[in-house]
């Protein structure tokens, strides 16, 4: 009886891509990735209520936690640790889980998944709560470790999605809070989810974290405002900010975030309202962290 995932079906297109040139597979390759996009798209709604539910999460002091295996798991825990250098976030603020632990990051345990009850033990080691957000990462729908996580996320009262790219079964979409499934049809290596489901799983954590860092007010037009100076190239890129923002020279901008000990958004606000470091402090935090309350729009 064949699969009926759609993650596990042939793709016609790829039938004889062993009897391909290197030109010739890098164009086959290339044309079926242009079709991850327009899946990701047409599941806008639920990933847009799902950066919701993300901030909401965050407001009343929760965290946001990924949850998967394999491929799925590695992007999970790729998305969540580039958080904290991009946005400046506390690092437990988005966690990823993943199975087999971190050293499955590196090497491949795939038996890992098979176990329930070691994903509802991950989330109970970190302490789930209902403040949490917990999105589920498995493109087939059907692992395990994955689907014993977000029972025990379900069970304290946490709202829980699921992402994945094949049909939802009605189980899947009366269990949990919001479910996004682009489906981008079969991979060209069969099972092979690692390319296009891969690919549109990153888009999707991308654009569930990225759009919660601004709505909590971690980016001011579009910039990085929330980043920490931890190494030379963020020193440069937070001068250079300011340097733009407040139109200063170098080294005016230089002082400010040396005096904001290296707080890119407190040092605009000293800038723009000629206040101390604790003033800009106290003032931001008064208006939720969005610089823009308190200096207007960057245009």
């Amino acid at each position: 009886m064949p699969d009926k995932r759609l993650t596990e079906q042939r793709n016609p297109r790829s039938a004889r891509i062993d009897l391909l040139s290197p030109l010739q597979i890098t164009d086959l390759i290339n044309s079926e990735d242009q079709t991850v996009a327009k899946a990701v798209a047409e599941e806008r709604e639920a990933i847009a209520q799902a950066m919701e539910w993300v901030v909401e999460a965050i407001r009343k002091g929760g965290r946001l936690i990924y949850v998967g295996a394999g491929t799925s798991g590695r992007l999970g825990v790729l998305d969540a640790s580039e958080m904290p250098p991009t946005f400046g976030v506390d690092p437990t603020l988005v966690q990823g889980v993943i199975a087999g632990g971190y050293a499955a990051l590196v090497r491949a345990q795939e038996s890992a998944e098979d176990f329930p009850e070691e994903g509802a033990a991950a989330l109970d080691e970190r302490k789930v709560t209902d403040k949490d957000f917990v999105l589920g990462i498995a493109t087939s729908g059907t692992t395990p470790f994955v689907h014993g996580a977000l029972a025990r996320a379900r069970e304290v009262g946490a709202r829980t999605g699921f992402l994945l790219c094949t049909p939802p079964p009605q189980e899947l979409l009366d269990t949990h809070d919001v479910i996004i499934a682009p489906l981008v049809g079969p991979e060209l290596i069969t099972g092979s989810t690692r390319m296009k489901a891969g690919t549109a799983t990153k888009l999707v954590l991308n654009t569930i974290t990225t759009g919660a860092m601004v709505l909590l007010g971690k980016v001011h037009g579009n910039l990085m405002v929330d980043l920490q100076v931890t190494c030379q190239k963020l020193q440069d890129r937070g001068e250079r900010i300011l340097m733009e923002t407040l139109e200063v020279d170098r080294p005016r901008a230089r002082d400010l975030l040396n005096r904001a000990k290296g707080r890119v958004k407190v040092a605009i606000v000293m800038g723009k309202l000629g206040v101390e470091p604790k003033t800009a402090e106290a003032r931001l935090r008064e208006k939720d962290g969005v610089v823009s309350a308190l200096v207007g729009d960057l245009g």
